[in-house]
């Protein structure tokens, strides 16, 4: 059973008056369940981590974003290096399978000449077009340290997504269009 909203917020303190409903927890939650679709119980625990994580932290020192990226790692998003391909294709591979998806990735991503000529950026596209017919959006963010990072939604949530990321100070890009 998944709790509800009215569930979380009692549970968690969660009070709109104290925080507003453009707060950045607020935002962040929201953010949450729509990188998890369907899986309010992996967003509820993603959140509980990162109201920990803030809860030790000065206010003025938050980046919404790097305490994100901490909690759903691997889970409902990813981090890799730039020249890892080979981590990138797992990490999609890992998103995607929660769906019982797959990304077709033109070729064999366990065949060493498959990554000799990839990169991210092609990677990325690719995963987008497969994953399109299907609903979904393959999502960059903008990483601070030339890594590559991402999430998935559903495609109607596109648009909700995008208004997010701006309040939480996140640049994204779409999966076809990361350079």
């Amino acid at each position: 059973m998944t709790p509800s909203d009215d569930d979380f917020d009692a549970e968690h303190s969660f009070d709109e008056d104290e925080h507003g409903d453009d707060s950045v927890e607020a935002s962040v939650w929201q953010l949450l369940l729509l990188i998890n679709p369907g899986d309010e119980e992996t967003a509820l625990q993603q959140f509980a981590a990162y109201r920990d994580a803030v809860g030790h932290a000065d206010e003025d020192e938050i980046e919404p974003i790097q305490m994100i990226s901490q909690v759903i790692d691997w889970r409902s998003g990813f981090r890799v290096d730039a020249d890892d391909t080979r981590t990138l294709v797992q990490a999609i591979d890992e998103l995607t399978s929660r769906w019982n998806l797959s990304v077709e990735w033109d070729g064999d991503p366990d065949d060493d000449d498959f990554h000799a000529d990839v990169d991210a950026p092609s990677l990325f596209a690719t995963a987008y077009d497969s994953l399109t017919p299907y609903g979904y959006t393959l999502w960059a963010w903008e990483t601070d340290d030339g890594s590559y990072a991402g999430w998935m939604t559903l495609t109607r949530d596109n648009e909700p997504l995008r208004e997010l990321a701006t309040s939480l100070g996140i640049t994204m890009r779409l999966g076809s269009e990361v350079t």
